[in-house]
C-alpha cells in the first residue's frame, strides 16, 4: 500500500478542552487508486488531507507513505486547494517552475519540465500568461500543473473545482481522469459533490460530522474508462444513492472495500 493511516486522530486548541476535528480514522490507499472523500461542512476533511501532506500533525495514530511515517511535507506528495495561490506576478511558466526552482534545479531543465506539464494539462500557449489574464479553470489546470512538475506519488486535491460554474467543473473533471490516466499517479480529493465522487473514484471514504470518523469505505466498480453515458446508468445511480445514504445517516457504520 502507498498510504496507510492507523487510528489517526486531530484535536485542536486548548488540550484540557480541546476541539476534536477527526476521530481514529484508519484506512489504506493502494498506489494508483483515485479516492474521494466526501462528508458535510465541518467533518474534518480538509484537516485529514493537511495531515496526510505533512503540514499538520496527528494529535495520535500514525500516516505513513510506503510504511515511513509521514513527518512533514514531502515532494512525493503534492497537493492542491480549492484557489489556485498562484503567484500573481509571475507567469504561468515561472508559477508552475516554482517548486523545481526552490529545489535547484537548474533553469533549463525545470522550464523543460514545466511545459511539460503546462501542455498535459492543456495550457499550452498561455506560458507567458499572469494569473489574472486566465481563467478561474485555468488557474487551477496551472495549479495541478505546479504540483505535478515535482512527479508526487500522491497527489492531495482539496475540492479543486469547487468555486468553478457547472460546466467547467465537468471538463475539468475530464480533464482529471485524463491527467489520472496519464501520469498513473495517486490521488485523493476531497469534494461535497457526490455525483463527482461516484463518477471518479476507484473508493468514496465518507466522514461523519465532527469528529469526523470513517462512516463507511465504499468501493464503485464502474468500468473504466468512465464517460459521461454512466450519468444516467443504473448502477451509477445507484451508487450515488448509496453514497448519499450514508452521509444523511445519523448513525455511525461502515463497510468494507475490497
Amino acid at each position: 500500500m502507498l498510504l496507510t493511516l492507523d487510528h489517526v486522530s486531530k484535536a485542536f486548541g486548548d488540550p484540557a478542552d480541546p476541539l476534536h476535528a477527526l476521530q481514529d480514522i484508519s484506512f489504506q490507499v493502494r498506489r494508483g487508486a483515485f479516492v474521494c472523500l466526501v462528508g458535510p461542512s465541518g467533518s474534518g476533511k480538509s484537516t485529514l488531507l493537511k495531515l496526510i501532506a505533512g503540514l499538520l500533525r496527528p494529535t495520535s495514530g500514525q500516516i505513513r507513505l510506503d510504511e515511513q511515517p509521514i513527518r512533514g511535507p514531502s515532494p512525493r506528495v503534492g497537493i492542491v486547494f480549492q484557489t489556485s495561490n498562484l503567484m500573481p506576478w509571475r507567469t504561468v511558466l515561472d508559477n508552475v517552475a516554482l517548486p523545481l526552482e526552490l529545489r535547484g534545479v537548474p533553469r533549463a531543465a525545470r522550464y523543460d519540465a514545466a511545459r511539460k506539464q503546462i501542455a498535459l494539462v492543456a495550457l499550452d500557449g498561455f506560458e507567458r500568461h499572469y494569473p489574472h489574464q486566465l481563467s478561474g479553470g485555468m488557474r487551477q489546470r496551472a495549479a495541478i500543473a505546479r504540483t505535478l512538475v515535482q512527479n508526487p506519488e500522491l497527489m492531495l486535491l482539496d475540492e479543486p473545482f469547487g468555486a468553478l460554474d457547472a460546466l467547467t467543473r465537468e471538463y475539468l473533471n475530464q480533464e482529471l481522469l485524463r491527467i489520472h490516466r496519464a501520469e498513473e499517479v495517486t490521488i485523493l480529493m476531497v469534494t461535497h459533490a457526490i455525483h463527482e465522487a461516484v463518477w471518479l473514484a476507484d473508493r468514496v471514504l465518507v466522514l461523519s460530522q465532527r469528529p469526523g470518523v470513517l462512516k463507511a469505505d465504499i468501493p464503485i466498480p464502474l468500468p473504466r474508462p468512465r464517460t459521461e453515458a454512466m450519468f444516467i446508468d443504473s448502477a451509477y445511480l445507484t451508487l450515488v444513492k448509496q453514497v448519499r445514504s450514508y452521509i444523511d445517516r445519523p448513525s455511525v457504520a461502515s463497510i468494507s472495500a475490497t
